[in-house]
């Protein structure tokens, strides 16, 4: 037998930062005059949480193997978008939500790719994930291709993103990561 600990650490920091995410979204939708810098660091934060839990999802070898597949990778993006916003919170708010955009539409791609999965694995609930992966890859779409509307409204458009980003996730940590307690031990690990 082998310990679910890392699982359910990140399944839990998972749920948890989702709903940071959303958060923090819905403050950018009803507080968009937020200054620059105060988004680029509690985005940057969040990214950077978001990154190490994807690193511990990753390592966990939960049961279905779905929801973390891809957060290799995912953690490393999203832990070095996370540093740069932290680093430069003077970036200008257009450089922000490209780098947010693009690691959300990857995100989303990679989600895609986690709900056909689970479909032919069998689980019921992948037409969840398939749809919210396009939503939120349409919304980073909409957050690389108009950054000149203006901060106000690009603001509002970064907090629907880290919504729609945030639903995204809780729907996957939810619906796709098993953990069962007499799991046996991968043989290739």
């Amino acid at each position: 037998m082998r310990s679910t600990k890392l699982i359910r650490a990140a399944k839990l920091g998972y749920i948890i930062l989702s709903i940071i995410t959303c958060l923090m979204g819905a403050v950018m939708l009803t507080q968009p005059d937020v200054t620059v810098g105060v988004i680029a660091r509690a985005v940057g934060a969040m990214m950077v949480a978001f990154g190490v839990i994807k690193l511990m999802g990753y390592y966990s070898r939960d049961l279905y193997r779905l929801a973390f597949q891809h957060d290799l990778a995912l953690g490393i993006l999203t832990l070095s978008v996370g540093c740069l916003a932290l680093l430069r919170p003077g970036w200008a708010m257009n450089l922000l939500c490209l780098a947010l955009g693009l690691e959300i539409i990857t995100e989303g791609l990679f989600r895609i790719q986690t709900a056909l999965d689970a479909r032919r694995f069998g689980l019921e609930t992948w037409w969840l994930i398939m749809a919210l992966a396009v939503v939120a890859g349409g919304v980073g779409v909409a957050l690389i291709v108009s950054p000149a509307e203006g901060g106000l409204m690009l603001t509002q458009l970064l907090g629907a993103s880290l919504i729609a980003e945030g639903i995204l996730n809780l729907c996957v940590a939810l619906c796709a990561v098993k953990i069962v307690a007499h799991q046996q031990p991968d043989l290739n690990y």
